[in-house]
């Protein structure tokens, strides 16, 4: 993951968040950001958290954006990173995009620009960093590529929501865009504790047996948003074992036909320190409902008011 290479100057497309803790109070040593990217953080009522809202010029992301934000949360503060409305991609298209930044990959008239978004996280000792932002929601013939890396430090909490959609179901595009990638990464004290990938690419896999085409729609119904948690840190300790409470009372038997959602749960580690939750549902707002009920105990770390605007 690279950072950013200067203190002062911003490429097109980049950011920075620097945020620390002055007498309990939250504060913003840095919040800057550059065309399309734009930060806003709105006044809260609740003692010692700072929101800060991603958003984008125009609603979303065009082919061949290039989004680079870094991330430090300081000195015991919390942070919560949230979006306003869905994080849409839309189509890609041949050439460069010129407000991006610093292209690393030369686009030649035959290769299609990719959109990517990069983030790098720091959160220090006894801080707190929630993202929980809206759903990503790729167009049809969309490419992208997303990869958020989190450094943490001693006793630091961090929970990342990370889910997509199947995209404009009303105009008929269900699983439609050409390819999306996501990774998260979480190292503690210089330690990786947990790496997610998920690829969905709607591309004909190169097997030696000949197998029939199917489509990236057929391969994931009857499902239509798909959601990953990962939740690490004392901050979140209580809901990870409620989680993993409710998980163990579970009963697996076979059934007719897909329920309408199911989930997963898996320990980072053998203290229980951190959890991957896998969530899919066959509409978005049954996943929005599970995800409000499953992180309610959020709320005394975050406020019911941050809650609300983060799963209304």
């Amino acid at each position: 993951m690279g950072t950013l290479s200067s203190p002062c100057k911003l490429y097109s497309g980049s950011g920075r968040i620097v945020l620390s803790s002055h007498n309990q109070k939250p504060v913003f040593a840095e919040l800057s950001s550059s065309y399309p990217l734009k930060l806003l953080s709105p006044r809260i009522t609740e003692d010692g958290v700072a929101v800060v809202y991603i958003v984008t010029y125009g609603g979303g992301l065009v082919g061949g954006d290039h989004i680079l934000l870094s991330v430090n949360v300081q000195l015991g503060s919390k942070l919560v990173l949230l979006s306003q409305g869905s994080t849409k991609v839309f189509k890609s298209r041949l050439g460069t995009r010129l407000a991006s930044v610093k292209a690393k990959v030369e686009v030649t008239p035959t290769n299609i620009a990719l959109t990517t978004q990069r983030i790098h996280f720091s959160v220090g000792t006894n801080s707190a960093l929630f993202l929980l932002p809206e759903p990503v929601t790729c167009f049809r013939d969309a490419s992208y590529n997303q990869i958020q890396t989190f450094d943490l430090t001693g006793t630091a909490t961090v929970v990342v929501l990370d889910w997509i959609t199947s995209g404009r179901k009303t105009r008929g595009e269900d699983w439609a865009f050409s390819r999306y990638y996501s990774a998260n990464e979480i190292t503690v004290d210089g330690k990786e504790v947990a790496k997610d990938i998920l690829l969905l690419d709607d591309e004909t896999l190169d097997f030696q047996i000949p197998l029939p085409r199917r489509s990236m729609a057929t391969r994931l119904a009857p499902y239509s948003c798909y959601a990953t948690v990962i939740l690490y840190g004392p901050q979140v300790r209580e809901n990870i074992s409620t989680l993993n409470a409710q998980y163990d009372m579970l009963s697996v038997f076979k059934t007719k036909a897909p329920t309408d959602l199911i989930w997963s749960f898996s320990p980072i580690d053998t203290k229980k320190e951190g959890a991957v939750i896998r969530v899919a549902g066959k509409d978005t707002e049954a996943v929005r409902l599970w995800l409000r009920q499953a992180l309610k105990g959020l709320e005394p770390s975050i406020g019911i008011d941050v809650f609300r605007a983060a799963f209304p």
